[in-house]
């Protein structure tokens, strides 16, 4: 089975061809980051065109790529939601079209679901069951995996998510957009120790995360110290320590309360080598081990699209001629489906 995923629920149109055998074929990706840096963030509406215009040639570059046709495809499989609507709906159409004007099954894939397999694509893939820790910037959930479809939140962000917060304190310290990735790169430089940040919700039970907080006591502390290179990236130490201090902690409850010991981390967030690492020696001491997708399938992409379709097929699901997208899509309210 041979199927093409096609991934557009923000700023990144992401195409690739997955084979059930021989995994992925080809893969291509191409990043809105400049067009939106003028404006700070993502503009939806220019989000919206930009997949117009890029979906179509990046699908014949693919299969031009992978030196196959239309007739080598078994099934389309798209990304109708979370995510921006009019980003989504591009996908959702050219997706579904295509499935109709090629004769094959099309299916709706949920974009998380596609992050939490993507580690799926690697040559070792972590086993079911695990707890999953998907970190986006949109995102930031805890969830016990049982199986392909079996997903139960043992916690997600009240209000910002951890990308999100990476990139409005990015914002604060004066650096461009997207400026989680920048921050990381100027915490490099900082001091350990000089600033310290809370680590919110860590002093009560529960494995939900709250992030806008340490973007105001980020502000408080920008406001109240000098404005030196040095001083800025030691409080982008502070920061960045503060956010994955928090992300391993509530990791390591959910694997306790769970008994697993397994944990595997995705969505953009889960690039950061300081996250990578701590969580690596917080694994380390639970005798557990920690899986990630490679740094490519970290952000959006039409691999784990195409992935996440080909289970969805094999289990028997499709679309119907109908075009649906759901900008809020939670993942437990997926159905369950045999392990990978």
């Amino acid at each position: 089975m041979r199927i093409l995923g096609i991934e557009t629920s923000c700023d990144e149109t992401g195409i690739a061809i997955y084979d059930e055998e021989k995994g992925l074929i080809a893969h291509e990706l191409y990043s809105q980051i400049e067009m939106h840096a003028d404006y700070g963030g993502v503009v939806p509406e220019l989000a919206s065109r930009d997949h117009v215009k890029k979906a179509i040639p990046l699908i014949k570059s693919c299969l031009a790529k992978a030196h196959m046709t239309k007739d080598d495809i078994d099934g389309v499989a798209y990304t109708a939601g979370p995510g921006l609507i009019g980003a989504l709906m591009v996908g959702t159409t050219v997706g579904r079209s295509l499935a109709y004007a090629w004769n094959v099954p099309a299916i709706a894939v949920n974009h998380m679901e596609g992050h939490l397999l993507a580690p799926m694509l690697e040559d070792t893939p972590p086993e079911f069951p695990f707890v999953a820790l998907l970190v986006s910037g949109g995102h930031t959930q805890l969830i016990e995996v049982r199986q392909v479809g079996s997903y139960k939140i043992l916690g997600e962000s009240i209000d910002d998510a951890a990308g999100e917060a990476f990139d409005k304190t990015a914002k604060l310290l004066g650096l461009d957009y997207p400026g989680g990735p920048k921050l990381s790169k100027m915490a490099l430089k900082g001091t350990k120790g000089r600033f310290k940040f809370p680590r919110p919700m860590t002093d009560r039970p529960g494995m939900d995360f709250s992030f806008s907080g340490l973007k105001t006591f980020a502000a408080n502390t920008i406001r109240d110290n000098d404005d030196s290179e040095q001083t800025r990236a030691d409080i982008a130490f502070a920061f960045q320590e503060a956010v994955v201090d928090t992300l391993a902690i509530k990791s390591r409850r959910a694997l306790k309360e769970t008994g697993l010991k397994t944990l595997i981390v995705a969505g953009g967030v889960s690039a950061n080598r300081y996250l990578r690492d701590q969580l690596a020696a917080t694994l380390k001491k639970m005798g557990g081990k920690v899986y990630y997708p490679r740094t490519e399938f970290c952000t959006d992409n039409g691999a784990m699209i195409a992935y996440a379709g080909m289970q969805r097929l094999k289990n028997g699901e499709a679309q119907g001629l109908g075009v649906k997208c759901q900008p809020r899509w939670p993942i437990d309210q997926l159905p369950p489906i045999k392990a990978c």
